[in-house]
Parts: C-alpha cells; sequence; structure tokens
C-alpha cells in the first residue's frame, strides 16, 4: 500500500511537471511612440515578387521600431500555380488600400507603410519613413496576452482609442503570422524555384469596432498546431475613412 502511493505520488508530480512545461503565457504592450506597420502585398505566382519576400525577410524585427506582415494575394494564381497561403481576403484588403491611396488598380509585389503605397523599398528610405511616423504621437493604445495551455492557445487584445473621434471610426485587427516557410514551385512564372517565406500572414481577425468607452477587449482561441511553430501575431488598429494605421503591436508566440 506504501509502495503504491509512492508511485502515485511521483506520477502526481511528473503529471504536474508536464502541463507546467506545456503551459506558457506572455504579453506586450504599445508605449508612446507610433510603431508603423509595413505590409507586403505578395504572390508565388509572381515572378518579380521573391526579391521583396526576401528584402522583407533580411529587415531586422525590432519589436520597438517596426511591425512586419506579409499577405498573399490570389489574382496570380490562374496562371498555373496556386499559392497555398493566398487568401481572397487578403486581395481584398489591397484593393481597399488602394482606394485609400486613390489608384484604380493593384499589383505584386507591393509594400505598405502605414496605409501608405511605398514603392521606394530600400533602408535608407525605409529609415527615413520609419523616423518621421515615430515622431507622431500614437492614436491608439494596444496590448496583446497570448496564453498557451494544453489544447490551444488564447490570444487577448486590448485597444483603446486615444481621441474620441478616432474611436468612430477605428477598425481593430488581429493576424496570425508564420515564419520560415518554404514551397517548391513546380509551375507558373517561378516554376522550378525554392521559394522562402516570413511573416506570411496565415489568418486574418477583423475588423472589430470600439466600444462607446473607445476600447475593444478581444478573446480568440486557436488550435494547439500553433505551439510548436515560429510564429507570432500582431494586432493593428486602422482608420477606416483614410487607412492610415493607429498603431501597431506585434509579439511572437511564447512556445
Amino acid at each position: 500500500m506504501h509502495y503504491c502511493f509512492k508511485l502515485l505520488f511521483a506520477y502526481t508530480l511528473i503529471s504536474l511537471s508536464l502541463q507546467q512545461a506545456s503551459a506558457s503565457e506572455c504579453s506586450a504592450a504599445s508605449g508612446k511612440t507610433t510603431l508603423p506597420l509595413l505590409e507586403l502585398y505578395t504572390s508565388e505566382g509572381c515572378s518579380s515578387c521573391p526579391p521583396a519576400d526576401q528584402w522583407l525577410s533580411g529587415l531586422q524585427p525590432d519589436a520597438g521600431r517596426l511591425v512586419l506582415l506579409a499577405f498573399h494575394v490570389d489574382y496570380w494564381n490562374y496562371i498555373g500555380w496556386k499559392d497555398r497561403f493566398s487568401k481572397q481576403e487578403y486581395t481584398a484588403r489591397q484593393r481597399r488600400i488602394a482606394e485609400y491611396n486613390h489608384t484604380g488598380f493593384v499589383y505584386t509585389p507591393q509594400f505598405v507603410l502605414n496605409g501608405r503605397d511605398f514603392k521606394h523599398w530600400d533602408k535608407t528610405h525605409l529609415d527615413s519613413s520609419i523616423k518621421t511616423l515615430q515622431e507622431t504621437s500614437p492614436r491608439a493604445n494596444l496590448r496583446l496576452n497570448i496564453n498557451n495551455q494544453l489544447g490551444g492557445t488564447t490570444l487577448n487584445i486590448y485597444a483603446q482609442a486615444v481621441n474620441e473621434n478616432d474611436a468612430k471610426n477605428s477598425e481593430v485587427f488581429l493576424a496570425v503570422y508564420e515564419n520560415k516557410l518554404a514551397t517548391k514551385v513546380n509551375a507558373g512564372e517561378n516554376s522550378g524555384r525554392e521559394l522562402r517565406h516570413d511573416y506570411v500572414v496565415k489568418e486574418l481577425f477583423g475588423a472589430y469596432r470600439m466600444n462607446n468607452k473607445n476600447e475593444l477587449s478581444k478573446n480568440i482561441t486557436l488550435g494547439d498546431k500553433w505551439q510548436k511553430r515560429d510564429a507570432g501575431v500582431v494586432v493593428f488598429v486602422q482608420d477606416s475613412r483614410s487607412g492610415e494605421i493607429l498603431q501597431s503591436l506585434q509579439l511572437p508566440f511564447c512556445n
């Protein structure tokens, strides 16, 4: 009886240790400066896109300087290669950005910095643009919390508009992205090439609206498949009238 009790006690300790090892939590909050969002619109079916993908991957991640996302559009899929990361909703988002920028067309690769077309994608222009944007006061406050438990991952987002007028027209989005992805393309313009991608948006949630207190709190539960991936989440607030990004925040999964 005493021996059985020791075995049960040991098993309980092991079980608790495994549960603690599988559970983790991390969080982030926006600061006193505007954190710009750089979006890339790309496709594996576009022969001019790989250099843009590589440039995005080569940017040094800096949580206090720049947030990165890559949206794969679906309008290149007809030429023989279907981009497995592409979604119609990402194409729709790019078309909406074109409307904000008063252009009648979309193209790839396209970089968009804080809602505005960013044609000169080189380090000099990027550094200068980031410096200018960070000189402006943030128009929203953001918090992100990631809680990994057995069976799933829970994301909690909190957004608060600084100004009441902004709150009325604010849209809050949450993007789940993944890094270090590779595809061997065997058709279309990039046939025979192996393409590598980072910051690829796999899921996009929103747009969410703020309440009459100029804030939003939202919980989103993901499957456990994300717990062992090189991935993370981005929350950003966008002005629904102008397309301007009021604030953004990026947080890798705490595996």
